[in-house]
């Protein structure tokens, strides 16, 4: 996935958003880019709102190399 400035980002038309503000969809965005190739993302919804992201980080234990947990979970 081609990476994009967040500012170009913010001037996509978000005006037909009808559950998530515009802020919302940049901030799961933002945590989608953060967990990497094998994370997930799960969206918890409170009383018709979005209330948590939680997020899990995976990793490949084939390409597991020494100090790479140490540095993936910093």
């Amino acid at each position: 996935m081609p990476e994009q400035n967040f500012e170009q980002n913010r001037e996509i038309d978000l005006g037909s958003l009808t559950f998530l503000s515009p802020d919302q969809v940049f901030m799961i965005d933002e945590a989608l880019k953060v967990l990497g190739e094998y994370g997930e993302l799960r969206l918890i919804i409170e009383k018709g709102r979005l209330r948590f992201l939680v997020t899990q980080k995976s990793i490949d234990a084939l390409k597991w190399r020494p100090g790479l947990l140490e540095d993936s979970l910093k």
